[in-house]
């Protein structure tokens, strides 16, 4: 393995990150206020992606549950992807397409936010999730990217945010999602406890 390859990566994504900050700073800006809004009011942020964004799902949930950066009592966040047993009983017999959908259908209410990951692609229980959260009045903010997510897109209401990653390329992608991650994650924690 050269070195040169390894440096590449690197560079190629400190340059995403400082081409993606002014094109993605208002629309973080406006999810932070939107789960705020949310939290303020007793609601609940329920995250949902597959394979790594099922991963930064979890992140994110835990992160609200067990804390980010500094010490705050927890917030109501859940991933669901998380729960094995839930997953597997609803995709029995071929259903994948509604695992999202139906534990929103058991768990949600008006004024919860629906936070979808989908770095690559339009699965159909990932669309499928956010006509869920839109027949219960939640709104969505989801994180996509170039390179995939044109029906995520299409699906949102005008009252949603989409934060779009301006690349193609799935390992930057999914690096700036784990940032824009981060960024929620703090910039809740300011609007609770202040900047510090």
């Amino acid at each position: 393995m050269s070195v040169e390859r390894i440096q590449q990566h690197f560079r190629e994504s400190a340059a995403l990150k400082l081409e993606a900050l002014d094109a993605l700073s208002m629309p973080i800006a406006a999810a932070i206020d939107t789960m705020f809004g949310a939290l303020a009011n007793g609601n609940r942020i329920f995250a949902c992606g597959n394979g790594a964004g099922a991963a930064d799902a979890q992140r994110f949930a835990a992160q609200l549950i067990a804390g980010f950066e500094r010490e705050r009592p927890s917030l109501p966040a859940i991933a669901l992807t998380a729960d094995s047993t839930v997953l597997t009983a609803l995709s029995a017999g071929g259903a994948f397409d509604t695992v999202y959908a139906r534990q929103l259908r058991a768990l949600g209410h008006a004024g919860d936010v629906l936070l979808v990951i989908a770095a690559g692609g339009d699965e159909p229980d990932l669309l499928g999730a956010i006509v869920e959260a839109h027949e219960r009045e939640m709104v969505v903010i989801a994180l996509t990217g170039e390179g995939g997510g044109a029906r995520v897109a299409e699906a949102l209401a005008d009252t949603d945010i989409q934060i779009c990653v301006p690349s193609q390329r799935m390992a930057r992608i999914r690096e700036v999602h784990v940032l824009i991650i981060h960024c929620l994650c703090d910039g809740i924690d300011a609007m609770l406890l202040g900047e510090d």
